[in-house]
């Protein structure tokens, strides 16, 4: 229909095994029509898999693959409703006009920072300009956002909690009025 806005779905799941979470993404794949946007082995040995596609396709997908990965799920996410910005952001690095303030929420998993961009998008204007996962961290992961200095607030406090429930917040700052020669590095 013109004017309706496409329901944007994402499931993630997090293996403690390599050989279970490539188990798991051929069966996921078979039974269900869902389009991988990443799968991969990340630090720590873990594995990981995001997705996409219509809400009973990541659902089925989903259970199949928590079905098959049982005691090697290290976190897993199914959002039936996620914010645009965040599968933009995933594993990439986007341009950004506002250079107000800028946050960035530092977790212990990939889920946990996925889960507090999409938080923090829904919050307040904030663009979430990248989603980092786990390479090179250690297994951890972050989130980084820019907007006015507000919005940036309200944003982070709301991506906070997401993390504090799943206990994988390792930090997070807020930056007002950052230097432009750090820019660069941030983006």
């Amino acid at each position: 229909m013109i004017g309706e806005k496409k329901i944007v779905v994402l499931g993630a799941l997090e293996f403690s095994s390599i050989a279970v979470g490539f188990t798991a993404m051929d069966e996921m794949v078979k039974i269900a029509p869902i389009t991988i946007i990443d799968a991969r082995t990340i630090s720590s040995g873990k594995y990981l898999i995001i997705f996409t596609g219509d809400v009973a396709s990541v659902e089925y997908a989903f259970r199949r693959g928590s079905d098959i990965g049982m005691d090697y799920i290290v976190d897993s996410l199914f959002l039936p409703q996620v914010h645009e910005d965040v599968i933009s952001a995933i594993g990439t690095t986007l341009q950004t006009g506002q250079w107000d303030a800028i946050g960035i929420i530092e977790t212990s998993s990939v889920i946990s920072s996925i889960e507090a961009a999409d938080s923090a998008a829904k919050e307040a204007e904030v663009q979430i300009i990248e989603i980092r996962l786990a390479d090179g961290f250690g297994g951890k992961s972050y989130v980084k956002m820019s907007g006015t200095l507000t919005d940036v607030q309200s944003s982070m406090a709301s991506g906070i909690v997401k993390a504090k429930a799943k206990d994988t917040l390792v930090m997070d700052t807020i930056i007002p009025q950052p230097h432009k020669e750090i820019k660069p590095f941030f983006m």
